[in-house]
């Protein structure tokens, strides 16, 4: 079935404004809507769509509707699905960023986000155990994991050079099975290449637009959020330590406290959560020079960190069945995902040190809290969190502002 433009408008529509709680989620949320409640498309045909957005950088679910717009109405379609999936959370960010930095300084407003920064700790734990369950199904997979943890956590490795490293192992060494290819044509290559031009212009106009302009700072955010698009495989958690240490420590964009209250609030929003690279850019352009540069550098992380999710989609949507019969790609695709767990796990690390500790101490051999330093209160306030949504199974957003909520009384009454 073909649905009308007007029906593709209401149903995406929907999905970008209640697609919360992470991938996991909106693809729930996706396959309800998209296969269950209407003929749309088939089981078969879902699931392979979701394994190809899994093989590419950038946000799985936003990839996987703007497939499903294109498989259901062409560009247009995916065009549609793709931009009412993020614009919506979008929008919200910018809503969220505009008080944060005029009210986030304020003393409970910070007590409130002491409870934030708790239960988000537990949201990271909570995305480490998903993708252990489904990553590390083999002694090899857990040995990578544990290699990409100590690479990143003890050695200050880049997140882009140990995906790399883990997809070259994958697609070479893990798994001899790679180097036969099953008989499946492949399509032509003309159709790419206008595509290619087309949206590769598109990504990469802004961003010699500023350079021309000479804009130092927005070139710098052009730049290093279109790095981000190209290595975040495995979802934002994987990016997000990578993303901290560059913008706070080597840029000196945003502090780290800043960078927790950014992932706090984009866990609250519709949308990917790798819309955090907007709240990240809004608030980095706001502290350069302004709202001018704020909303400036916000609109250029948003179009730097999606545009090239369009540029995937609609180059590769042709070859999705040749794509996912290719053993050598599935193997290095599923090093990858082992890579992401050692990633994870350091972020979870990171974030709890931060958290727990006012002070944080960087030694050769990774990041250590000074003890006197410790807080009490975010323990408890994990501990919290954790009751409400991995016993209790209280939705992510009411979580949060239970948290949030708790802390601010206590904040009140000490």
């Amino acid at each position: 079935m073909t649905p009308s433009l007007a029906e593709l408008w209401r149903v995406y529509g929907r999905i970008g404004l209640l697609s919360f709680g992470g991938p996991a989620a909106q693809i729930a949320l996706m396959h309800k809507e998209l296969v269950e409640d209407r003929p749309w498309l088939e089981e078969k045909q879902f699931l392979g769509a979701l394994s190809f957005c899994m093989l590419l950088p950038g946000p799985e679910a936003m990839q996987l509707a703007t497939y499903s717009g294109w498989k259901l109405r062409g560009t247009l379609g995916g065009l549609i699905a793709g931009l009412l999936f993020v614009l919506p959370g979008a929008a919200v960010i910018l809503a969220l960023a505009l008080l944060y930095v005029n009210y986030g300084t304020l003393p409970l407003v910070q007590a409130a986000f002491v409870g934030v920064k708790s239960a988000v700790v537990i949201v990271v734990l909570q995305a480490l155990w998903k993708v252990a369950n489904k990553a590390l199904t083999s002694t090899t997979g857990w040995v990578i994991a544990a290699l990409s943890f100590l690479a990143i956590f003890a050695l200050a490795l880049p997140f882009p050079l140990i995906v790399l490293v883990a997809a070259l192992y994958g697609a070479f060494i893990w798994r001899k099975a790679a180097e036969q290819t099953p008989d499946i044509t492949l399509p032509s290559h003309g159709s790419s290449v206008p595509k290619i031009l087309i949206w590769g212009g598109l990504w990469l106009a802004p961003i010699a637009l500023v350079a021309v302009l000479d804009q130092t700072f927005l070139t710098q955010i052009a730049l290093f959020f279109s790095k981000l698009a190209v290595v975040t495989f495995g979802g934002a958690y994987a990016v997000l330590a990578y993303m901290t240490q560059t913008v706070s420590v080597e840029y000196g964009w945003i502090t780290t406290p800043q960078m927790i209250d950014a992932l706090g609030l984009a866990e609250t929003t519709p949308g990917p959560l790798i819309l955090v690279t907007e709240f990240v850019a809004l608030l980095a352009g706001f502290q350069h020079s302004g709202y001018g540069m704020m909303l400036a550098a916000g609109a250029l992380a948003v179009w730097c960190t999606f545009t090239p999710c369009f540029l995937w989609i609609f180059t590769a949507a042709p070859y999705v069945e040749w794509l996912l019969n290719q053993p050598r790609l599935n193997a290095a695709l599923a090093a990858i995902t082992s890579a992401v767990v050692g990633v994870v796990l350091n972020l979870s690390i990171w974030f709890a040190l931060h958290v727990v500790f006012a002070q944080i101490t960087t030694t050769p051999f990774g990041p250590r809290p000074v003890f006197s330093s410790f807080d009490p209160m975010p323990v408890a306030l994990m501990a919290l969190a954790a009751i409400l949504m991995l016993w209790r199974k209280v939705s992510l957003p009411l979580s949060l502002l239970i948290c949030a909520a708790v802390a601010l009384v206590i904040a009140l009454v000490i």
